[in-house]
């Protein structure tokens, strides 16, 4: 059995998605009418198209080592420019929070939104041969369709 790990990043995008991140941060922009950011913004934000993650699973079954761990990140960037592309998209401003006022304007989410999600996939490319085709998340949240 050859058993490994592949973790994808925060934010796993595509249009129609319902569940992650950043439809649950539409949810509170529409609910408190503006959208922040911690600090200055600029904690680095991980993120994959879903079917960038789906070739870093199939890489893993096919070529992957037993016992590693794959990461399936296609970009990092800031907090601050998904929380923007969202706000654009929903309507409402966005701004800076300080850190203490983040669990209440987040709720649950702060604990996920404040930390720093640095994470590298260049282990991952290099052994799977794994390179991200699909457009990042900025363009992505970015279509009109996206939150349909």
């Amino acid at each position: 059995m050859r058993a490994s790990v592949v973790r994808p990043a925060r934010s796993v995008h595509g249009v129609g998605e319902r569940h992650g991140f950043v439809p649950q941060l539409a949810g509170v922009a529409r609910e408190k009418g503006f959208l922040a950011f911690v600090g200055d913004g600029q904690s680095p934000w991980p993120a994959v198209h879903r079917l960038d993650a789906a070739r870093v699973f199939r890489l893993a079954l096919e070529r992957g080592v037993g016992g590693e761990a794959y990461h399936a990140v296609a970009e990092g960037l800031s907090f601050k420019l998904m929380v923007e592309a969202i706000g654009r998209q929903v309507g409402v401003p966005s701004r800076s929070l300080a850190p203490d006022a983040a669990e209440a304007h987040f709720g649950a989410l702060a604990i996920w939104l404040t930390g720093s999600g640095t994470v590298s996939s260049e282990w991952t490319k290099k052994v799977l041969g794994w390179q991200p085709k699909e457009i990042g998340l900025i363009q992505d949240i970015d279509r009109p369709e996206y939150f349909a």
